[in-house]
């Protein structure tokens, strides 16, 4: 279920765009820069139109060799067999989610600030443990805030632990030090003046200091 080598880098999180034919050349040009993982998020979009970009998005994601991961609805993930799903805190069960994607899909858990959550997480199934928000998020004003020591804390797991939250190539490094393996993005990539700069920026942060860590964007590790 799990790699024995975590995936680093650059997860991106796709804004609130109903304009399908826009998402689509804006995902693309983050993916062909290098982004590690995708995570389809569209808060703005009915159902109808959030199945009709998850099926568009996926196999723009395959010729990247990008997992594609669908934010909330694991059940829109098996429908159109994405390679899995992220799961808040209201969005059902770890369980019943790996029961219909599968024994290798990637399984997330937004996990906040609460190690108790990760560990939970981790017992269920879990694929990765996500935390945040580490700095103010113009996503999420409101958001929870955690702490570099929940990355450390959570190392005995043994699962990719990803921070979300307001992050940018220059707050990331110490969140990479304390065991970040993913850094997960919304606004800090799609909202820059230039995209593709943007995410050589966020790879840098696990390269230049820390060139042993490894990228991977390989979709069959989780």
């Amino acid at each position: 279920m799990n790699p024995p080598r975590p995936p680093r880098g650059l997860y991106a999180i796709t804004p609130d765009e109903t304009d399908t034919a826009r998402l689509l050349h804006r995902v693309h040009t983050v993916l062909a820069a290098g982004a590690t993982w995708l995570q389809y998020r569209n808060k703005a979009a009915d159902d109808a139109l959030r199945r009709t970009q998850a099926q568009e998005l996926l196999p723009l994601c395959r010729r990247h060799g990008v997992p594609f991961i669908v934010n909330d609805d694991w059940r829109l993930a098996a429908t159109i067999g994405a390679d899995g799903a992220h799961l808040g805190e209201d969005d059902g069960e770890i369980a019943a989610a790996r029961a219909a994607l599968g024994r290798t899909a990637i399984i997330g858990a937004s996990c906040y600030d609460k190690l108790e959550l990760a560990r939970r997480a981790a017992a269920s199934g879990a694929s990765y443990v996500a935390f945040g928000a580490f700095f103010p998020s113009p996503t999420k004003p409101n958001a929870r805030r955690a702490t570099p020591d929940l990355l450390r804390d959570s190392a005995p797991l043994g699962l990719p632990r990803v921070a979300i939250g307001g992050i940018t190539p220059d707050n990331a490094r110490p969140l990479v030090e304390a065991g970040a393996d993913l850094l997960a993005v919304i606004s800090g990539v799609f909202d820059a003046a230039d995209p593709a700069s943007a995410v050589r920026a966020y790879l840098d942060c696990y390269t230049t200091r820390n060139a042993h860590f490894p990228l991977s964007t390989d979709p069959s590790s989780p």
